[in-house]
C-alpha cells in the first residue's frame, strides 16, 4: 500500500509540534576548528608526507607506462607471428580487366580430373579450345553467347569414375559479368522451349552417346565466365528419374572444378615471396 500525502496536519502531529515548542532549547557548544594537519604541527613531517605521495604517484604512472609498453610489444610480436596472405583478390568482372585467354591445360590439366583425393578420378578423353563459341552450342544458346561477346570456349569430355557416364564440361569466355549473368538467366527458357542446347563434345567414337542419347544439362557463372556441363549415359540409355549420380556429376564438374578451382584461381593473384 502506498504512502498517502496530505497538506493538512493531523491532530497527533499538531500535539507533537506544540510539545516540541515547549522543550527548552538545547545548549550549543561550538568546538574550535581542528584540522588533520593540526595533529602534526611540524613542517618537516608535512613535507615528508607530500614527498611520499609524489613518489607513490610516480610509481603508479611508471607501472602504467610499463604495462602499455609491454602490451604494445606483445601485440607487435603477435602481428609478426600471424601467417602472411599468399594471394590477393583479382578483378575478373570483365575480359578487359582479365585479358589473358584460357588454355586447355589451365582448365583440364592432366589425364585425370580428381575432385576428391579419397575417391576415384574422372578420366579425360579429349580437350578442345576454340574461338568459335557456336561450336559448343546450337540454336538459341549459340546465338546468345555469340551476341554477348564470347571470345572462346574451352571444353573437354570425361568418363565418370564408375565409367557409366560420359561428361562434357566447358567454359565460355564472355565480355563481362553482366553478359555472363544474362546468359545464365536466359538459357533455361531456351532449353525449356527446346530452342537450343549445349552440345556434348565427341572426340572419339566412345563418346558418341553425348551426341545421340538423351542428356542432362547444368550451367552457372562467375565473373565473365559461363560454365556448363552435359551428361549422357555411356550405354546410350535414358536417365532414371531423379538419377542421383547425374546430379553429383553436375556438382563435381560445375561447382567443384570449373568454378571452385579454375575460375577461383583466376580470381586471385599470388603474392611472390
Amino acid at each position: 500500500m502506498g504512502m498517502v500525502h496530505s497538506s493538512e496536519t493531523s491532530p497527533r502531529a499538531r500535539v507533537e509540534t506544540r510539545r516540541a515548542a515547549r522543550r527548552p532549547a538545547p545548549r550549543s557548544h561550538r568546538a574550535p576548528a581542528f584540522g588533520f594537519w593540526d595533529a602534526f604541527p611540524t613542517a618537516w613531517f608535512k613535507a615528508s608526507l607530500a614527498g611520499l605521495a609524489a613518489l607513490v604517484l610516480l610509481m603508479v604512472c611508471g607501472f602504467g607506462s610499463w604495462q602499455i609498453l609491454r602490451d604494445e610489444q606483445a601485440g607487435t610480436r603477435a602481428t609478426a607471428n600471424e601467417p602472411k596472405p599468399t594471394a590477393l583478390p583479382r578483378d575478373i568482372g570483365t575480359r578487359e580487366a582479365d585479358p589473358r585467354p584460357l588454355t586447355s591445360a589451365e582448365v583440364f590439366p592432366g589425364r585425370q580430373l580428381s575432385i576428391d583425393p579419397a575417391q576415384p578420378a574422372y578420366q579425360l578423353i579429349g580437350a578442345q579450345n576454340q574461338v568459335n563459341c557456336k561450336n559448343a552450342a546450337d540454336g538459341g544458346i549459340a546465338a546468345l553467347v555469340a551476341g554477348l561477346g564470347c571470345s572462346q570456349v574451352v571444353r573437354a569430355t570425361l568418363r565418370s569414375p564408375t565409367r557409366d557416364y560420359l561428361v562434357t564440361g566447358g567454359v565460355f569466355n564472355l565480355a563481362t559479368t553482366d553478359a555472363a549473368k544474362t546468359a545464365y538467366d536466359r538459357i533455361k527458357q531456351i532449353v525449356d522451349n527446346r530452342q537450343g542446347r549445349f552440345k556434348g563434345y565427341v572426340p572419339t567414337n566412345a563418346a558418341k552417346p553425348l551426341a545421340l542419347a538423351s542428356t542432362h544439362l547444368g550451367w552457372d557463372y562467375r565473373g565473365h565466365f559461363l560454365v556448363y556441363c552435359v551428361i549422357a549415359r555411356a550405354d546410350g540409355k535414358d536417365f532414371a528419374d531423379g538419377d542421383p549420380y547425374a546430379q553429383q556429376i553436375l556438382y563435381d564438374v560445375i561447382e567443384m572444378h570449373l568454378l571452385g578451382t579454375v575460375v577461383q584461381k583466376r580470381s586471385v593473384r599470388p603474392i611472390s615471396s
